[in-house]
């Protein structure tokens, strides 16, 4: 089992929606965090079996970090 990070947006209509910064494309969005992260968890699998299919590999190199300003 592979572990990824979601970053998640509110909406402004309502909603949410959220991408995963190590797999460029993606993208899922959800009317609660609940259902955003059941649904990101079949885009995570939907865009991890394409790329197994082209030979291609999660971004081993994306960093996400927090920075006060």
């Amino acid at each position: 089992m592979s572990t990824f990070t979601v970053v998640i947006h509110e909406e402004p209509t309502g909603g949410f929606w959220g991408e995963v910064p190590a797999l460029p494309g993606c993208y899922s969005q959800g009317n609660s965090i609940d259902e955003l992260l059941e649904n990101m968890r079949e885009a995570i699998a939907g865009v991890l079996e394409v790329m197994e299919e082209d030979g291609r590999a999660p971004e081993a190199s994306v960093q996400v970090v927090e920075l006060s300003v």
